[in-house]
């Protein structure tokens, strides 16, 4: 079986510089990020991306970090685990 040259798309969340938001996410974007959500004023955005292209974009000007989405599952209320 032969493996896929691009790899799955992930969630990730980032933070950046407030003050070049606009022009950070564009660079973003151009990296390969697809945009799913924007806070400017915070100055972090959620998106996917290619798991591949996550150094790409750590290493745009003006990213502070990048985040892979987390999923946490809680048992319901009723569970014995509660």
């Amino acid at each position: 079986m032969s493996e896929s040259s691009q790899s799955e798309p992930v969630g990730v969340i980032l933070a950046v510089d407030p003050d070049r938001f606009a022009d950070v996410t564009e660079a973003l974007r151009r990296a390969g990020l697809t945009v799913t959500g924007e806070q400017p004023l915070l100055g972090t955005l959620s998106g996917t991306v290619a798991e591949d292209r996550i150094p790409a974009l750590e290493a745009i000007d003006g990213v502070d970090s990048v985040d892979r989405e987390r999923t946490i599952r809680l048992p319901p209320p009723d569970s014995t685990t509660q």
